[in-house]
């Protein structure tokens, strides 16, 4: 055989191998959470009934300790779809689209979508509806794709509530007053995002074309409303009311205003506490909410093993940030402490040996680099978290010292302050910085979960503790996130 010959032989073959690798690519199921507390039967919760969202666990890793990076829904979705803290970013509340801020920031989808993926948005991912398009999305994200409310009581209730809002700044309805009755799970808009996202599974599924398909659901955020069945689950005169302690020793709680509850009319707005009856009716709308939620997974993982698309699929679910129910007398989220601040997060990789879990400390921007890694995609330079695939391997492997959440307060005489927490193995370190003050420091709050495991002591000016804050002080300062923010 001539040489000539023998060389396009070659080179025809290693074009082959090449695009096989290509065909090859890990395809991503992404799946955004609302409101979700890290209180799941795979977490070791026995009264809450998430069957599916078990049986992703079963199949890959459940991380014990993750941490958001701001517990509010539109500053965490911008830290994790960049892989960017918040100072950086410059997203600090809900309602900042992150390409406002960030018009050259590199998002997760949009690196995807450069490495030859299709990308595509169904429901609830970033908080602004259109954001991120077109840069990071192949096609208009689909949002709006079903109602809150189901009932003819509800629909009823909520074009009231609608009037009366208008006209006064509060809603009329109760945020749990809807159990749907005898209704479709697609009645609700979770329902229609997972129909949707199944339909578009199928599609990618003869499309051959690798994806990352986000899906974000909004159940349990309120209204707590879902259909009948998953009110059904739960008896509420069995659901326990939280402690409503108040938190002791000096400790600067700087708990939520809950405002967020306080829409809806039969929320009294001045109280401290919601008595029982009304915390166990939240409860259970939540829970229901959790439930009916994990249906809609269910729909999504049955549509990629049905597909095929099991074999060549990463799945992630995540929560963007926790939720009070009633903890320390306290409702919604808005702090940094642990009960905000910790989510959920699983990931399932087809080459991933199932059923593990780890406690190592991880963190919502380390999603980014590892779904690249997992993918088979180089990391891009600059993002500011860290693949876990390290401890995917091997969950017992040391891991980071510490992982950081961050929340602006406003305290009376002061003003506007900035909470950097710092959470390790064994504490929480938060500092409070001044805005208006180049960053001076107003106050430190350390919490020993080793010798207080329900988080209600400030110990920072307890002597023994002086080398503990010392350390995590150099930790914090190193980790670059103890700045004024731009």
């Amino acid at each position: 055989m001539k040489p000539l010959v023998r060389l396009e032989i070659l080179l025809l073959f290693f074009a082959m191998v090449a695009g096989a690798f290509a065909a090859e690519k890990m395809n991503v199921l992404f799946i955004a959470v609302d409101d979700l507390r890290p209180e799941l039967g795979c977490f070791g919760n026995k009264e809450i009934h998430s069957p599916n969202i078990d049986a992703l666990a079963a199949r890959g890793i459940l991380f014990e300790r993750a941490y958001c990076q701001v517990a509010v829904c539109g500053a965490s979705r911008a830290s994790i779809m960049t892989g960017l803290r918040p100072q950086t970013t410059r997203c600090w509340d809900y309602k900042t689209p992150m390409r406002n801020k960030n018009p050259d920031a590199l998002s997760m989808p949009q690196y995807f979508k450069e490495q030859g993926y299709k990308t595509l948005s169904i429901g609830k991912i970033y908080h602004a509806s259109d954001d991120d398009f077109p840069e990071g999305w192949s096609e208009k994200p689909l949002r709006g794709l079903g109602p809150s409310y189901a009932s003819p009581d509800g629909i009823a209730a909520q074009k009231k509530a609608s009037r009366i809002e208008r006209e006064t700044g509060v809603r009329s309805n109760g945020p749990a007053s809807e159990n749907g009755g005898d209704v479709d799970d697609d009645a609700y808009g979770d329902g229609m995002v997972a129909k949707t996202a199944v339909g578009r599974l199928k599609t990618l599924a003869a499309d051959k074309t690798p994806f990352f398909l986000a899906v974000g659901f909004a159940k349990p955020h309120l209204p707590f409303n879902a259909p009948g069945k998953y009110w059904e689950l739960y008896d509420r005169s069995k659901i326990e009311v939280p402690s409503r302690d108040e938190v002791i020793d000096g400790l600067s709680y700087d708990g939520s205003s809950w405002g967020e509850l306080k829409n809806y009319s039969d929320i009294p707005r001045t109280t401290k506490w919601l008595d029982d009856a009304k915390t166990r009716e939240l409860i259970h709308g939540y829970r229901a909410s959790v439930s009916y939620m994990d249906a809609q997974v269910g729909r999504l993982m049955a549509a990629l093993d049905e597909t095929g698309l099991a074999r060549s699929t990463v799945v992630v679910l995540w929560g963007d940030h926790g939720y009070y129910l009633g903890d320390f007398g306290d409702w919604c989220k808005h702090t940094t402490y642990e009960v905000a601040a910790k989510v959920p997060l699983v990931i399932d990789a087809p080459s991933m040996k199932g059923g593990q879990r780890t406690t190592a400390l991880a963190e919502l921007v380390d999603v980014f680099p590892t779904l690249c890694e997992l993918s088979g995609l180089p990391v891009p330079e600059g993002l500011h978290g860290s693949s876990l695939k390290p401890v995917i391997e091997n969950p017992a492997n040391p891991w980071k010292e510490g992982v950081f959440s961050q929340y602006f307060k406003n305290k009376p005489k002061v003003g506007k302050v900035l909470g950097t927490s710092l959470r390790t193995d064994r504490y929480r370190y938060t500092e409070w910085r001044r805005e208006d003050q180049d960053g001076q420091l107003e106050d430190i709050t350390l919490i020993d979960f080793q010798n207080d495991p329900n988080a209600r002591r400030n110990v920072a000016t307890h002597p023994e503790y002086k080398e503990v804050l010392r350390k995590l002080k150099i930790l914090t300062a190193k980790s670059g996130t103890g700045i004024k923010p731009g």
